[in-house]
């Protein structure tokens, strides 16, 4: 380390480094290459599209159908190419918005070099650089502290332990640990993938859910069938050969089963869906960091809220001054200002003060004391046993008298937040003055809150603020409950799960408490959304299920959240809700039309694999219906505006659509297949009327999972089902039917159209008292 420390010298740290040596060290690949990235390259969207279990079995399926010449049953890979084909573009297309707003609001550091401070985005950042960071940056690199004043840590992200640490030159920070106090100046000694978070494989942020619920419960149904598909479908081919005799007819056969057990297009689907909500919310200014985050959202039953930048603009201003101790106005500005001054202080409350534009006071600091979330003040020292500090009144005032407690809290009951400043030598304090500053409440968020609310969410607020204050300005915004309040400062257990149970407003509350009360919730049961935008919301926001950072006043805050409001717009909540609920509630509706054909395929075979006769349709047959009936609708139905909140019953949702609908194809093909072999009729017209019951059978689920039936869905249907019919008339050439217009049977026809509906009808009835009721999945 010596080496390393000895490396810069005192004019190095008014120089930094040279262009040349920047340019030199990027040729070396010595930069801060960032490794981790939530927006996949456009050759994995690609692959994760093509590459596929079930892409493959396709493939292999229509290889088996070329070699037995039957070009025509290769029209199922039609569908399949547009899906990979679509949701690769509509990826892409999202990829490349998403890339746009985030490369607009990379986050930026200040570097010496040359001589001068300049700001570069922080994959630039080299080795060597001299980067100035104060309270609220995250660490971009490794790092020698060069310069201080007060700088303080949290390395919670590396070592778990939340505790600030102050740090003194020539000590060590490492990149994933972000300041909470002070400034310095740091050398970065190790960058990129030499970093300590690198090579640890962690993230300045915390570790999110990578996969959503809804790709959880389709991949364990993926898993299910992977394990179903090719068993029997080998034994099906085997039965069916032994039976007949003919290779390339016991491949046809086969490949209708199998392909009829694939979801083609439901996992597509649900990418889809996630990707068009990012690219939804980055048009509104919203940064996306987690496509699972979306979802997640939509789920969150209890959201935190801080008090600065949600309930309120943020926009503070001093409205009121108040001295004591024969001290002036004039005397009490200057020192307020000097010490915002000698901090560097760049929050919300340090620009009010500055905004009293007082002239500079004439004492000189030996050294600034920065603000911390832990101690709730800030100031400077004049000698090792006097100072000026300046915070929340009841942490640095000592032995507060009843009449100045009672007037603190007269401020503070109309909403106000006070700010002492004293005069300390060694014991004996002299209280200069109390600032009040006043933030005005936010024009919409009565009607934001009263939204979330009437949605099933429960509103908690847990800020820094002196609780009276934070209750009163909730009682501003008309949130049930602001009156249920407590001082998180006098709480000594640390048991927090009945505290969280009847409090709806937290005050003075520490950094480590924010993220004990989550954690606390989520014991109960609770899914925790997390808002704030400063540095004391980081590890609350790291402990949530879902986080969303206001932009602008802590780069730390933002790195960990999964969004970022750039529009620093509150109102944005209710948008970004709605999308997460529609990809959900849509993805849930659709995915019933992709699970008919699994089940009715799996029960068929194995029904025909017990008989000994062949599959009673043929790949190419199907390929239209599905595309009719399932495939176009979904994608439909898919983006339409679906805000209900999320009854997180997946297979039960999915369930009541599909089983009813399945049995129904079941029960009506295997009538079709028995009498249609005691009749004599010839296979041509019994695969058809298998096929037309599919598709009628298709219809009605569609209609039921499409009510209630809005124009547009009208119209989608019935241009599907005129196409339906011109299909059934017309395509008895291209995919192997017999047309329905032949009056010898068109009555069967008519027959499987009347019974459809009300079998359904009866199945679901049925089902949904005996079967449904009972599962809670």
């Amino acid at each position: 380390m010596s080496e390393i420390q000895n490396k810069i010298t005192p004019t190095d740290l008014r120089t930094g480094l040279t262009t040349d040596q920047v340019k030199q060290k990027i040729q070396d690949g010595q930069t801060n290459v960032q490794i981790k990235n939530v927006s996949r390259s456009i050759p994995r969207i690609i692959g994760d599209n093509v590459f596929t279990l079930f892409n493959f079995l396709n493939l292999f399926i229509a290889v088996l159908i070329f070699w037995t010449g039957s070009y025509k049953n290769l029209l199922f890979l039609g569908p399949v190419l547009a899906n990979i084909l679509i949701g690769s573009f509509q990826e892409i297309r999202a990829k490349i918005t998403v890339d746009k707003i985030n490369l607009v609001h990379k986050q930026m550091y200040d570097v010496i070099r040359d001589g001068k401070q300049i700001q570069t985005s922080i994959e630039l950042l080299v080795k060597d650089d001299l980067v100035l960071l104060r309270r609220g940056d995250t660490i971009p690199a490794d790092g020698i502290i060069r310069t201080t004043n007060g700088f303080q840590v949290n390395e919670s992200s590396i070592t778990g332990e939340s505790n600030s640490i102050i740090k003194q030159i020539d000590q060590e920070v490492f990149s994933g640990s972000f300041a909470i106090a002070g400034n310095a100046t740091i050398q970065l000694t190790k960058v990129g993938h030499d970093s300590f978070v690198s090579k640890i494989s962690s993230a300045v942020g915390k570790e999110k859910r990578e996969t959503s619920v809804l790709m959880k419960m389709i991949n364990r149904i993926i898993k299910v069938l992977t394990y179903t598909i090719i068993p029997l479908g080998l034994i099906l081919f085997i039965r069916t050969f032994v039976k007949n005799g003919d290779i390339a007819q016991s491949i046809i056969s086969t490949s209708a089963s199998v392909i009829g057990m694939i979801p083609e297009g439901l996992v597509l689907l649900t990418s889809i869906a996630l990707a068009t909500a990012a690219y939804n919310l980055t048009r509104k200014k919203i940064i996306v960091r987690s496509l699972s985050a979306i979802e997640t959202l939509a789920r969150v039953d209890t959201l935190c809220l801080d008090k600065t930048g949600t309930i309120t603009t943020g926009n503070l201003k001093v409205t009121k001054l108040k001295t004591f101790n024969n001290y002036s106005e004039i005397e009490l500005k200057q020192i307020a200002t000097k010490i915002i001054e000698v901090t560097d202080e760049t929050n919300a409350t340090a620009a009010a003060i500055k905004k009293l534009k007082s002239e500079t006071s004439s004492i000189i600091s030996t050294e600034s004391i920065p603000f911390s979330s832990e101690t709730k003040l800030s100031g400077f020292e004049t000698s090792p046993t006097q100072r000026y500090i300046m915070g929340a009144p009841e942490f640095i005032i000592k032995n507060m008298d009843s009449d100045l407690k009672s007037e603190i809290e007269q401020y503070t009951s109309d909403g106000l937040r006070v700010i002492a400043v004293l005069y300390e030598n060694n014991d004996i304090q002299d209280l200069l003055g109390l600032i009040m500053i006043a933030d005005e409440v936010r024009k919409s968020a009565t009607s934001t809150f009263n939204y979330l609310v009437n949605q099933g969410i429960n509103l908690k607020i847990i800020s820094g603020d002196n609780p009276v204050t934070v209750s009163n300005v909730a009682k501003q915004a008309k949130i049930k409950g602001s009156e249920k309040y407590i001082d998180m400062s006098s709480v000594t257990d640390e048991d927090y799960h009945d505290l969280v149970k009847d409090y709806q407003v937290f005050g003075r509350v520490k950094p480590d408490q924010k993220a004990d009360l989550i954690s606390a919730m989520q014991d109960n049961g609770l899914t925790v959304g997390m808002t704030g935008d400063g540095v004391n919301d980081v590890l609350a926001m790291r402990k949530s299920d879902c986080s969303i950072a206001i932009a602008g006043e802590s780069e730390a805050a933002e790195a960990s959240a999964d969004f970022v409001l750039l529009n620093k717009n509150f109102d944005s909540m209710i948008f970004m809700l709605n999308e997460g609920r529609r990809v959900i509630n849509n993805v849930e509706r659709v995915a019933s039309l992709y699970l008919i054909k699994t089940i009715y395929s799996v029960v068929l075979t194995l029904i025909f694999i017990a008989i000994g006769t062949g599959y009673p349709f043929q790949p190419a047959q199907l390929t239209p219906i599905n595309a009719l009936t399932v495939g176009i609708p979904s994608f439909i139905l898919a983006l339409e505006p679906n805000y209900t909140p999320p009854a997180g019953r997946f297979m039960r949702n999915v369930l009541e659509i599909a089983l009813p609908a399945a049995l129904c194809n079941i029960i009506l093909i295997t009538l079709i297949s028995t009498v249609g072999r005691h009749i004599g009729l010839y296979s041509l017209t019994t695969s058809t009327l298998s096929v037309f019951t599919i598709g009628i059978i298709g219809y009605c689920a569609l209609l039921a999972i499409s009510t209630p039936l809005t124009n547009r869905k009208k119209t989608m249907i019935g241009l599907s089902m005129i196409l339906f019919l011109v299909t059934f008339t017309f395509g008895n050439r291209i995919f192997n039917l017999q047309s329905i217009t032949d009056l010898a049977y068109t009555f069967l026809f008519i027959s499987l159209s009347l019974i459809a509906w009300p079998l359904f009808v009866f199945m679901r009835e049925t089902l949904g008292r005996r079967v449904f009721s009972r599962i809670k999945l």
